[in-house]
């Protein structure tokens, strides 16, 4: 988590702070150090009580620990100063003891409702779902798909829960799908990643109607088109059962004035286990036929119209 993004993210980890039922040791992984300042002075306005457990660390200490934890692992050590999204697969477990439960967040995450985290299990990841996925960009999972790689399909990497990554595995699959080659400018290789390591280690998803990501699909984008305000975009989702909220792309920047507008203020109580779903491959059949309209849409100026 940059520093950059406090101006949404300080919401969100106030709403995980405010609204979490259990007690939880929160470590926020950064860039430099002015990030590492910066995000200890917000952490200190949003709890001056110190109510959770929380510490902040920059790069030169994850650089430090992962030297020697991934010391065997070469393609490991060069994925982690690619894009600074893709740490969050690597850096997390540098911070946690073996076999812990380590749940990792994504900073536009916010939690409207009295919750707690599903049990992580002994084995497998847990993973967001939504309803296209995020697999991107389109040559690094077309030679994922050529070199074998299965891929879970439906994935999204706002909340992402495990006890272990498996190393060994990683370091053989980030070589097949690009190694020194890959993107670094491209954050969604990490969710390649996500849905490589799905498969191979097993789990599912977290149920969605709990777990919600927000969609910016061809409604909400013609809504917005027609004048409705982000604020009441949000206002259209029915957060009721809704443990977490991912606010990604631009849906993150209403955020706060949401807040403002009183949409949170009536929690619920959510901390009740729910029950997920089974992850499922992601076709290359369907990879190829999603891309197809991308390019007709593409030419005939639907993105241009509509953004995205």
């Amino acid at each position: 988590m940059g520093a950059r993004s406090l101006s949404y993210a300080r919401s969100c980890l106030a709403s995980l702070i405010r609204n979490g039922a259990e007690p939880i040791r929160l470590v926020i992984i950064t860039d430099g150090p002015d990030n590492v300042s910066a995000i200890d002075e917000a952490l200190k306005s949003i709890d001056p009580e110190r109510e959770s457990l929380w510490e902040v660390h920059g790069k030169a200490e994850a650089d430090r620990r992962a030297e020697a934890y991934f010391a065997d692992y070469p393609a490991i050590r060069e994925f982690r100063n690619g894009h600074p999204c893709w740490r969050k697969v690597t850096d997390p477990a540098l911070f946690s003891a073996p076999g812990a439960e380590m749940i990792i967040i994504d900073p536009d995450v916010y939690f409207p409702n009295r919750f707690a985290f599903e049990p992580t299990p002994e084995t497998g990841i847990l993973l967001m779902w939504q309803r296209p996925n995020c697999l991107l960009p389109e040559d690094v999972v077309r030679t994922a798909f050529e070199a074998g790689v299965t891929m879970a399909d439906h994935t999204d990497i706002g909340v992402c829960q495990t006890r272990a990554v498996d190393w060994d595995y990683l370091e053989e699959m980030l070589g097949q799908i690009g190694g020194a080659n890959l993107p670094a400018h491209s954050m969604h290789v990490e969710s390649i990643v996500w849905a490589a390591l799905a498969l191979k280690q097993g789990g599912a998803h977290l149920n969605p109607e709990a777990w919600r990501c927000f969609d910016n699909g061809l409604a909400s984008r013609l809504a917005r088109k027609a004048g409705k305000s982000g604020v009441a975009v949000l206002k259209d989702i029915d957060l009721s059962t809704a443990k977490c909220l991912h606010a990604g792309g631009v849906a993150k920047t209403w955020l706060v004035d949401a807040e403002k507008a009183g949409l949170f203020s009536q929690p619920r109580d959510l901390s009740a286990k729910s029950d997920g779903r089974g992850y499922e491959i992601y076709p290359r059949a369907k990879f190829e036929r999603k891309f197809r309209i991308r390019r007709l849409a593409g030419r005939l100026g639907f993105y241009k119209l509509m953004g995205g």
